[in-house]
């Protein structure tokens, strides 16, 4: 393309301007993207059998074909025999100069060496155990050879086979001659394919390059100075220097990452313009007067939050807004703020918690927060009476009550609400999409609920980007003024007495203590300490002459219930418990916690389990006894007692455990990227998306004629239903 100031088309990977000659002699493309589509089996040499194996690895078609990346490349710089140096791995394009013989065999050792050469010198060329090799080794066969020279001669550890007198698959599909680098790509294998065989696939495909779909608007591309699709794929397979390869995966992997974008910007405006949601106006006197009744100052990150969810509920448009914090940051008065915004404005709200340990924790702080305005509310669990849930539900019904906090007993087909605009769904990354889309259809008929999704789990901008992509995030990073920082150390076997030792001196002090343990009872399968067992063994032994209860989820909604009272209330001095008090708890008496076998954890359930310490004016603790901890167990360990904030402690996790096995355990529906690799490029992540916001403030809208195939690209490539983390 040529601009008002000068030819601005290059080569691929940003080589030098092409002048107006080089633009006019180039050949005109009419991309044929069906062309793709032809199956595998089109390719000469690829039959039933073959083309079953590839089915099972993904590649069905050509464009299947052209998308199966290589992992690496091989320098194959070929070199002429003569220059060939004992002991240094090199490449040779040779010729056989005799027919093999048969190969010679020692103590089950088969050993085949055939004489080859090229202009400059000749070696004997030796492979092992490949006696099958002896009848292609004919004289005048082309061989292209990687190995090493040793005494012997030229020790062959790959090999390509051409025909006789021609170049044969030595040959670059660019038709690079003798002497010239060779990046030799190397393509994911199965145990039914061999790398080579689809290298060899490759080449042959290579011709039809120029059919695959562009899914980046023109404009993008000038901007970005982005290389052709075509061009990125053939680099990618067959470069001619490094720097192409790293050129043309960043602008593969730019690609995918915006398409992504693209296709979470257009739900989330799907959605907002869908239904319509109530507008909840200006903050009223009754909400500033509770907010003066609070007994503490709030955070400038809390008042921005207030900020924000002030705009979404006068917006006219649904709020989905994921609010994410440090733990003990304060989000509850943030999600009871935007609950109270709804009733001060004449509609309902809601709360809803995945545990009835979490809902019932929420209810206590409700109930403090809300004393001095005295705002009736419901709890509403698996274990409510049912006496109390109908009279709940008829009062619900009507609109004579306005808030409501509970369960998934929330979303029953029976709870219907009058007024419902304001939902707020706590650690939601434990609801399925099908619970949070029931909890959506409740609100004011014909108008969807603003939302408001919590999670105490700090998620790194990687996982914010793709996982919530469609959600508007505020993030809670400062501490409210009187939290104590927590000291958190590696017990190692022979320093238990000696902290034992220190948790009864704090006992001694009036405080408090949690221990926490991975299961209810004991296993075969795994041997972690039980609640149960280890609550009566404290009591014998280390603990002994001090109160201990026992709290876990398989107790009845009441005993739990009387076993936090009952600590709360300083009458138990340690509490024995399983990760049920990993959120919502909130003693602030408690300056010890103690996590058996703690390599079990991840990451951000250690911090969780921490931040349930540290929430009054006494220094805190926080001591990790791991059990059998590997390496890697290890650094996590080292890393959660390192450190303290969660945000930065989430992005250390991802970097730790890498994003298949975050993504595969803790995050639902999130894509799997063919070349994009996260974390390590969440600059490009975040490139990606503001380029999305450019193009949508540009025009409007990405569902336009001239985008059109920008999203088409992006169903094709994600589907209809990719990462779908909230309701639609």
């Amino acid at each position: 393309m040529v601009a008002a100031r000068g030819p601005v088309a290059r080569a691929f990977a940003g080589g030098p301007g092409l002048s107006r000659a080089q633009l006019l002699d180039a050949p005109v493309r009419w991309p044929r993207p069906s062309l793709l589509g032809r199956p595998l089996t089109t390719i000469e040499g690829v039959g039933p059998r073959l083309a079953e194996a590839a089915a099972e690895a993904g590649i069905v078609t050509l464009g299947d074909l052209l998308l199966r990346f290589p992992h690496s490349h091989r320098d194959r710089t070929v070199v002429p025999v003569a220059t060939l140096e004992p002991g240094k791995q090199a490449t040779i394009r040779v010729e056989v100069l005799a027919d093999a013989r048969a190969p010679f065999r020692r103590r089950g050792l088969s050993i085949l060496s055939v004489k080859v050469g090229d202009a400059s010198g000749s070696v004997r060329a030796t492979w092992f155990n490949q006696p099958w090799l002896t009848q292609r080794l004919k004289a005048g066969t082309r061989l292209l050879l990687t190995g090493s020279r040793d005494k012997r001669g030229f020790r062959v550890s790959e090999y390509e086979i051409g025909e006789k007198g021609g170049e044969g698959q030595g040959a670059s599909p660019a038709g690079r001659g003798e002497g010239e680098r060779r990046l030799t790509p190397v393509h994911p294998a199965t145990e039914g394919l061999k790398a080579q065989r689809i290298r060899g696939w490759v080449e042959q495909a290579m011709r039809l390059v120029g059919n695959v779909l562009e899914a980046l608007p023109a404009e993008l591309r000038v901007r970005r100075k982005l290389a052709g699709a075509g061009d990125a794929v053939r680099a990618v397979h067959f470069p001619d220097t490094a720097e192409d390869v790293e050129v043309a995966k960043e602008r593969l992997a730019f690609e995918e990452l915006f398409l992504y974008q693209a296709l979470l910007t257009t739900r989330k405006q799907g959605h907002r313009a869908s239904r319509a949601a109530p507008k909840l106006g200006e903050p009223g006197e009754a909400v500033a007067r509770w907010i003066g009744s609070l007994p503490f100052e709030l955070t400038r990150d809390q008042s921005r939050a207030l900020g924000e969810i002030d705009a979404d509920l006068d917006s006219g448009e649904p709020m989905q807004r994921l609010l994410m914090g440090e733990v003990g940051s304060g989000k509850t008065v943030v999600a009871l703020y935007s609950m109270l915004r709804a009733l001060e404005a004449g509609f309902q709200a809601v709360l809803m918690a995945p545990t009835e340990t979490l809902a019932e924790q929420h209810a206590v702080t409700l109930g403090r927060l809300l004393a001095e305005e005295a705002t009736p509310f419901a709890l509403l669990t698996g274990a409510t009476p049912a006496r109390r849930r109908k009279e709940a539900l008829e009062r619900l019904a009507t609109g004579e009550l306005g808030l409501a906090v509970g369960t998934h007993a929330l979303i029953e087909p029976d709870v219907e609400f009058a007024r419902l605009a304001v939902c707020v769904v706590d650690e939601q990354h434990r609801f399925g999409v099908e619970q949070r889309r029931a909890l959506d259809s409740k609100g004011v008929e014909g108008m969807a609920p603003h939302v408001l999704h919590m999670t105490a789990t700090p998620i790194p901008r990687t996982l914010s980007l793709t996982a919530y992509g469609d959600l508007d995030t505020t993030a809670l990073h400062e501490l409210p003024a009187g939290r104590q920082p927590v000291e958190t150390r590696v017990v190692n076997g022979d320093e238990r007495a000696a902290a034992y030792e220190f948790l009864r001196a704090e006992l001694r002090a009036g405080r408090q203590a949690y221990v926490v343990c991975p299961l209810v009872e004991e296993s075969e399968k795994m041997q972690g300490k039980a609640a149960e067992r280890e609550a009566e063994r404290l009591r014998a032994e280390e603990l002994k002459g001090f109160g201990v209860g026992v709290i876990h989820g398989q107790m009845p909604s009441a005993q739990k219930a009387a076993a936090m009272e009952a600590f709360a209330a300083g009458e138990v001095e340690v509490l024995v418990a399983t990760t049920v008090i990993e959120v919502g708890i909130d003693v602030a008496n408690a300056t010890v916690m103690v996590i058996e076998g703690a390599e079990r954890y991840g990451v951000s359930q250690l911090h969780q389990l921490r931040g349930r310490v540290g929430r009054g004016e006494h220094a805190s603790h926080c001591l990790l006894f791991p059990e059998d901890a590997g390496a890697m167990a290890r650094r996590r360990l080292k890393a959660v007692a390192r450190e303290r904030d969660g945000f930065k402690l989430a992005e250390v996790d991802l970097t730790l455990r890498g994003e298949g096995e975050v993504l595969g355990t803790r995050q639902h529906g999130l894509p799997r990227f063919a070349v994009a690799e996260l974390p390590e490029e969440t600059a490009l992540l975040a490139a990606a998306r503001d380029e999305v916001l450019t193009l949508l403030q540009e025009h409007g809208s990405l569902d336009t004629p001239s985008l059109g195939p920008l999203l088409d690209a992006a169903h094709r490539r994600f589907g209809a239903g990719a990462s779908d983390p909230i309701p639609l």
